[in-house]
């Protein structure tokens, strides 16, 4: 009771000190080109140094840098026990909305913090990346912005960069971009848990798997992931605040009653980035298609801000299911690298600790089975039960104790890294009856420049 009480207090307390911090100038509802943007990044850095931390973490075929702005209690490194979430919008140069919706999302969070309750103890609880743009080149290479196709969809070197990382079910043998590799390399510098990609020329939240073999259900055409029950909720927990993301809202295009779809069973694709970030990254990504016309006029922003902030806000919170903790020896040494998974709910690659021995595992509530496996020794079973009502703002806190009588050795580091090669070509591959129908082909084809 006194913890909740100091903590209540550090809220409000945060809620009289943000009327006197410095404001950043009004963010318009338009289009900001590479430099408008980076000078917005930048003011918002200078201005709420204390939350924000603002980065490249590489650079686009053309030079351009590809910033993410961080906001959180500690914005340059990572706090034991603290999540982390990210967003990424604009991959496809000319799918513009998330880029503008992502600006005005790092706007409302720190014009916010200390005025508004949620939003202060999001920043207490959460270490919130948000990249606007992955694909500079491609929006700047748009001349005529069109709803349906723009030469700015692919990087500057013409590649569509989702289709451009590593799958898991085929192998992927194009040219690993810039970009994508800037994305690869970041998604082992964080513990990431929770993501989304933001796109347009539809309205639905899509969840993985985009592609898939007969071991995830391609006969039923889908691709399931051993936590659907989770990536359901996260994808409805979305589109069920947008009032736009339900029914045929997007004439002459699919249907998606509850605003929400398997990638798979949508239309399949390799090399996507949401699949990649599930199974190589530990993160639980969704794309999040947000507009019928992809490069709409700018007119329409405040509309589409208005339509998505509850759902933006919404999703960010849903780090914060299920279980987390560390895993420690008898000494009570953190363990890196243990594996910590459901007992019914394994990974292809398995997910692991991290350097602190922090696992995060996104569940809905009911009772698991946690298998913890150290290398070498026998799998230690624990029970959790996530309630039905989680903690504010906090996962159910679970550390486990390794009942080891023996010192524990070291782990060893080598092969700790999953290889990047489709990781299901042991199962059963595609038959012809698995391989996409007809209607499922046209589909593909009709909605390739949609995803």
């Amino acid at each position: 009771m006194e913890v909740r009480a100091c903590a209540g207090n550090m809220d409000f307390t945060r809620l009289w000190l943000g009327l006197l911090l410095p404001l950043v100038a009004t963010l318009d509802f338009s289009y900001h080109h590479q430099e408008e943007m980076e000078v917005f990044l930048k003011n918002v850095a200078q201005n709420y140094s204390s939350i924000t931390h603002l980065h490249s973490i590489g650079k686009s075929v053309k030079g351009r840098n590809l910033w993410v702005l961080v906001v959180g209690r500690s914005p340059k490194e990572h706090r034991i026990g603290i999540p982390e979430f990210k967003y990424v919008a604009n991959m496809h140069g000319d799918e513009t909305v998330g880029r503008e919706l992502l600006l005005h999302l790092i706007e409302y969070l720190v014009t916010h913090d200390g005025k508004d309750l949620e939003v202060t103890r999001l920043i207490n609880s959460t270490r919130i990346h948000i990249m606007p743009s992955m694909n500079p080149d491609g929006f700047e290479a748009v001349r005529k912005p069109d709803c349906f196709y723009s030469n700015g969809r692919e990087n500057g070197n013409f590649y569509d960069l989702n289709r451009n990382f590593p799958d898991a079910f085929e192998f992927n043998n194009v040219s690993r971009q810039p970009e994508t590799m800037a994305v690869m390399e970041w998604l082992k510098t964080e513990t990431f848990v929770l993501s989304a990609n933001l796109h347009g020329g539809a309205l639905v939240a899509s969840y993985p798997f985009d592609n898939g073999v007969p071991a995830t259900g391609t006969i039923h055409s889908r691709s399931l992931t051993p936590d659907d029950d989770v990536f359901q909720y996260l994808a409805n927990t979305y589109a069920s605040r947008n009032p736009n993301m339900k029914g045929d809202q997007c004439k002459n295009k699919m249907n998606f009653p509850d605003g929400i779809t398997n990638g798979y069973s949508w239309y399949p694709l390799k090399g996507g980035m949401q699949d990649y970030n599930y199974i190589w990254a530990q993160c639980f990504e969704v794309t999040l298609e947000l507009s019928c016309c992809k490069y709409p006029r700018e007119e329409k922003l405040p509309t589409f801000w208005n339509l998505n902030k509850a759902s933006l806000i919404e999703y960010i919170k849903q780090v914060h299911l299920g279980v987390k903790g560390q895993v420690f020896d008898q000494s009570g040494n953190p363990l890196p690298n243990v594996i910590v998974e459901v007992q019914d709910r394994k990974h292809i690659c398995p997910y692991k600790t991290n350097k602190f021995g922090e696992y995060y595992l996104l569940l809905l509530p009911g009772s698991y089975t946690l298998n913890v496996t150290v290398p070498g020794h026998h799998p230690h079973l624990t029970k959790v039960i996530i309630p039905q009502k989680s903690q504010d703002f906090s996962a159910l806190k679970k550390d486990i104790l390794f009942p080891f009588r023996e010192q524990l050795d070291s782990i060893p580091v080598s092969n700790l890294a999953c290889p990047r090669i489709p990781l299901y070509s042991n199962l059963p591959s595609h038959s012809a009856a698995t391989k996409p129908t007809l209607f499922l082909f046209l589909v593909n084809l009709f909605h390739i420049l949609f995803k």
